[in-house]
């Protein structure tokens, strides 16, 4: 694996590239930003949105984090097993109807940005949005890669397990072992179009297979 140190700034630009040599003028563009949350996927998607529009994209950024479950799905086993929340915290098939699926080949163009508040663990009641052909979408969030997501792009941002750890509240320290899993168990950093080693945000680096 080829490491290449570089800065945030080019990480930015060159997402923004990759994204607009797989853009379809005629279509959608649907982005995945993927990283637990102490990488930062949902600073780097919203890093990416005045970029993109500069270049004539409409742009949305949704977050994994407004399509999740209900908290009595969710808390099924205990609010912190990391099984059920590496299995099952985000409502993959909510995202897929409203977000991914209107944004495919034949879609509407039809979207709900957001389905349900985490906090206050009810429907947002957002309204639907048309996005025009050559529109982006930017989703962000953990554990999205694998379980077959519809994305043109993919995006991921690793982090060395005590990096980690050291990154991530004590709060959220129960989710440490859903990561791991998904990195011994997905590899997203073999397959991803872009992986970024984000140990420290200042210094990131891309890094690609030889």
């Amino acid at each position: 694996m080829r490491v290449r140190p570089v800065t945030p700034e080019l990480v930015v630009s060159e997402l923004v590239e990759r994204i607009a040599k797989v853009a379809d003028p005629d279509g959608w563009t649907r982005v995945a930003l993927d990283g637990a949350p102490a990488a930062g996927p949902d600073r780097l998607a919203q890093a990416l949105v005045d970029p993109l529009r500069e270049l004539g994209h409409e742009v949305l950024h949704v977050r994994t984090a407004d399509f999740l479950r209900p908290k009595s799905v969710r808390w099924e086993f205990g609010r912190t097993n990391p099984d059920a929340y590496y299995d099952g915290w985000v409502d993959e098939a909510g995202l897929r109807r409203e977000v991914l699926d209107p944004l495919g080949p034949g879609g509407t163009g039809r979207v709900l940005p957001t389905l349900r508040d985490p906090v206050r663990d009810r429907a947002t009641r957002a309204g639907y949005l048309t996005l025009p052909p050559g529109a982006v979408l930017l989703v962000s969030g953990d554990l999205l890669l694998g379980s077959g997501l519809p994305f043109e792009l993919a995006a991921h941002l690793v982090m060395s397990p005590a990096a980690l750890a050291r990154h991530t509240p004590p709060e959220e320290a129960w989710a440490l072992p859903a990561y791991a899993r998904y990195a011994d168990e997905v590899a997203p950093q073999t397959f991803a179009d872009l992986v970024v080693k984000v140990d420290d945000a200042r210094h990131p680096a891309i890094m690609s297979i030889d």
